[in-house]
């Protein structure tokens, strides 16, 4: 529950530094890679994985300029772990999906289908 900040290997002396609000972390959770360097996603502008569907294997830091939409209702991840941003350019409140199927923004935690870029989630 609450937000997501997703943590790659190094040093975070201070919370600003993984784009934290406040210094406070009420649970974490590891993340396990598979081995496969494969990384495949699809993105739906409607809930349930229907409307026009939109493909990527790699990394998106304007879905605006590449999709020309601003918003994702569903999508499945295919291969790998993504990271989705609510802001360009890899800003903003963060989401990590793994592998699965993600009917509606709430099955991914968030409150509304605003993504504006993406990342593979890379070990």
């Amino acid at each position: 529950m609450g937000y997501q900040y997703v943590l790659t290997r190094g040093e975070y002396p201070e919370y600003i530094r993984w784009m934290g609000l406040n210094d406070r972390l009420g649970s974490c959770k590891m993340i396990h890679f598979t081995s496969s360097s494969q990384y495949k996603i699809q993105l739906y502008d409607k809930g349930d994985f229907t409307g026009q569907v939109f493909k990527a294997t790699e990394d998106c830091p304007s879905v605006m300029d590449q999709f020309r939409t601003r918003e994702v209702h569903s999508c499945k991840v295919l291969e790998g772990a993504w990271v989705f941003f609510e802001h360009p350019n890899y800003r903003g409140r963060q989401y990590l999906l793994q592998k699965g199927e993600y009917r509606r923004p709430v099955d991914w935690g968030a409150v509304c289908p605003s993504v504006q870029s993406f990342r593979r989630l890379i070990e």
